[in-house]
């Protein structure tokens, strides 16, 4: 096989027989002849019998793991490109598989035409890096949406050099995050990680931050200090807030960046900047460049690898997993144990969250420290997004149309089938029901007759859908008697 032929021989492991039979179709398509295998030992035999050029294998099979494989694989044929497919979508999946060596990642459910792009493109430039152990480490990156997996994927392409990143994104999306796992997965994370914000510190005093002063550089100097270059000698430099930077302190930044050296203020001694470099913005620093705000060369220097983190309202496929994750965070450090029913989960995902991961993560401690059930519903969560400084709009802004289409996403994600078993309708009604119960029991203050007459109901029908919906209205925060 050539380097221009785009074909060749195929070896696909899953223990999924219909995953089996749709991509090796889709590959025979291509023109690539497929060999299938639903095991690691299965595995191991056809490599010795059919010697694949192009290994494409899953991670959980029923005799272990594939990752853990790919190493292995790889130290025999290092010139044979490995895809990695996983339904663990996380950033540590990604990273493992990068780390074992593997050419490409993709997760689940994958597009087949990417596959079958990736695997043309792994055909014709055979060669594959070089094995390493994997690790697993409890990464605070979490989302499985497609967005937040383009941005595994370039962390776990970025954690094995010392290119510099440009992490950008709206305030609270989790740019130090993404700046904290590059250097905690890469091969300086037994060296500092030092962070600096720009935008805290007084412009006067930024290159005294960066690189240090001596005794005497300037007034109050009584005494050296080392700046965060120093201290971060041989691990990683997290820039924040990198636009804005005074004009005069990206001069000398650049200087360092092009030579790889720096002198403290007031210094004479060229010291080695051994850093990595990591920055952040919230700001568009390329309509800065334009505006004479930011130095070119040094946002070329910065953006050597670009990393976009989407807003949370493009990835709301992830808000219910912040969600929970933070309320078991939000117990972990002492506060009451949580529970989100459906409804409330439906109203999180229709929100917008100007305030993104960070006002998600503000609104789960209110409610964790704040609400006096232990299953919180839609009612409560509706008031209190609307009472957080952050919400940008009343509560009611999102609408019930935007409410139901959000749940009808959630049920195509999560129970597809729900979608055609002619539960539907029973499904959305169940789930508009309560919160409309316990909004109405909670604005008349607990008393069921006022609340009735409020919705349409006599008392007695009332009653009988708190029992089937299991609501308490004596356990709600202003509950009272009917009298």
């Amino acid at each position: 096989m050539t380097g221009a032929d785009a074909t060749g021989s195929v070896l696909l492991v899953d223990d999924d027989d219909a995953v089996r039979v749709v991509v090796a179709q889709a590959l025979r398509r291509s023109g690539h002849r497929v060999r299938t295998a639903a095991s690691l030992a299965e595995l191991e035999r056809e490599l010795v019998a059919h010697p694949p050029d192009v290994l494409v294998t899953d991670v959980v099979l029923p005799d272990g793991d594939g990752i853990e494989r790919v190493g292995k694989v790889l130290q025999a044929r290092p010139d044979m490109p490995v895809i990695v497919l996983s339904a663990r979508n996380t950033l540590t999946t990604a990273v493992r598989a990068n780390e074992a060596g593997a050419y490409d990642y993709l997760p689940k459910p994958f597009d087949l035409d990417t596959l079958t792009r990736t695997v043309a493109a792994a055909l014709a430039r055979r060669g594959g890096g070089a094995a390493a152990e994997p690790r697993g480490e409890d990464l605070p990156l979490i989302g499985r949406s497609p967005a937040m997996q383009e941005v595994y994927r370039v962390i776990a392409r970025v954690v094995s050099n010392d290119l510099t990143v440009l992490v950008s994104g709206e305030s609270g999306t989790g740019k130090e995050l993404v700046a904290r796992a590059i250097h905690d997965l890469g091969g300086r994370r037994a060296a500092p990680f030092v962070p600096i914000n720009m935008a805290a510190i007084p412009r006067e005093l930024i290159e005294a931050e960066l690189f240090g002063h001596e005794r005497g550089a300037f007034t109050g100097a009584a005494q050296r200090n080392a700046g965060r270059f120093e201290q971060a000698a041989g691990g990683t430099l997290f820039l924040d807030e990198i636009g804005d930077m005074p004009i005069e302190a990206q001069t000398r930044l650049l200087r360092v960046l092009q030579s790889g050296e720096f002198t403290t203020v007031g210094g004479a001694r060229t010291i080695r900047a051994d850093v990595r470099i990591v920055a952040a913005t919230n700001r568009d620093l390329a309509g800065a460049v334009s505006s004479g705000q930011f130095r070119e060369d040094l946002y070329y220097r910065l953006a050597v690898v670009p990393i976009v983190l989407p807003a949370l309202r493009e990835r709301r496929d992830d808000v219910a997993e912040l969600a929970r994750h933070f309320l078991e965070k939000a117990a972990d450090a002492g506060l009451p144990r949580k529970t989100l029913d459906a409804a409330a989960v439906t109203v999180l995902e229709a929100h917008d969250w100007p305030g993104n991961v960070r006002e998600l993560e503000n609104l789960m401690r209110r409610l964790a420290a704040l609400s006096r059930d232990e299953h919180v519903g839609a009612a409560e969560v509706q008031s209190m997004i609307g009472r957080s400084g952050a919400a940008s709009a009343e509560p009611a802004d999102i609408g019930i149309d935007a409410a139901i289409r959000a749940l009808i996403d959630r049920l195509a994600r999560h129970d597809p089938r729900a979608l055609d078993d002619g539960t539907l309708y029973d499904r959305v009604i169940g789930e508009v029901e309560r919160p409309l119960i316990e909004a109405m029991l909670a604005r008349h203050g607990g008393n069921q007759l006022r609340a009735a007459r409020a919705i349409g109901l006599n008392r007695n029908t009332l009653r009988k859908r708190l029992d089937v919906l299991g609501i308490d209205p004596l356990a709600r925060p202003s509950a009272a008697n009917e009298g």
